[in-house]
């Protein structure tokens, strides 16, 4: 399976838009991009039961416990921060060279993706004349 990159990353808030966890929404805690999947934090919850064993190796009670279970990317999107209903991911270069992620919906500026190249002042490279 081809290993794809994904448009969401860790600390989005998104909402799930199929599947039996519709509707509920939560930031994500893990990004797979190995099989395309995430994981939601309180989204998805499935239950798994610990042996004795299992539980002295984890430290924890042995029983039935919670956790949450992988959702692939195409069940979610993203949570529009201005409006809060669900939007798609795009990229927009702005003028100084630096990449910024967009919120389809609203215009809104996510976060900042790459940053701008040749910044003056900071990180310029300086060369000194060598003198014999």
């Amino acid at each position: 399976m081809a290993q794809l990159q994904s448009k969401l990353k860790r600390g989005d808030e998104v909402i799930v838009i199929t599947g039996k966890s519709k509707g509920q929404s939560g930031k994500i805690s893990r990004v797979i991009t190995a099989t395309n999947r995430v994981i939601v934090e309180g989204v998805n919850l499935v239950k798994k039961h610990v042996g004795q064993r299992e539980a002295l190796r984890m430290g924890r009670e042995p029983g039935v416990m919670q956790k949450e279970a992988s959702i692939a990317v195409s069940n979610v999107m993203l949570k529009d921060p201005k409006t809060g209903a669900p939007t798609r991911v795009g990229y927009k270069v702005k003028d100084d060279g630096s990449k910024v992620r967009v919120a389809k919906k609203s215009g809104t500026e996510l976060d900042t993706v790459k940053k701008a190249k040749g910044a003056a002042g900071k990180g310029a490279k300086t060369t000194k004349a060598k003198s014999k």
